[in-house]
């Protein structure tokens, strides 16, 4: 089956890009298999092949927080245990 391509072009963050490279080169897949991987389970899913959700209010102030340092401290899983 002869399939016929197009070109895209794109812009991506270099640095995600070479990242996810790396990735697919494990799986000896290029990027132009893996996107279109990606695109294959699109249409099959017809949608993301992936579950997206937005964090919730709470969620949020949770992630700010941490990253922030702000009500929050370190414990190890022996002080978690008790």
């Amino acid at each position: 089956m002869v399939v016929e391509k197009s070109r895209t072009n794109v812009y991506l963050d270099t640095n995600l890009k070479e990242q996810a490279k790396e990735i697919y080169k494990h799986y000896g897949l290029s990027l132009s298999e893996a996107v279109n991987m990606f695109l294959a389970q699109s249409v099959f899913n017809r949608g993301l092949p992936f579950e997206v959700k937005i964090p919730n209010d709470m969620t949020l102030q949770t992630m700010n927080d941490i990253e922030t340092g702000k009500n929050y401290e370190d414990i190890t899983l022996d002080e978690l245990a008790k």
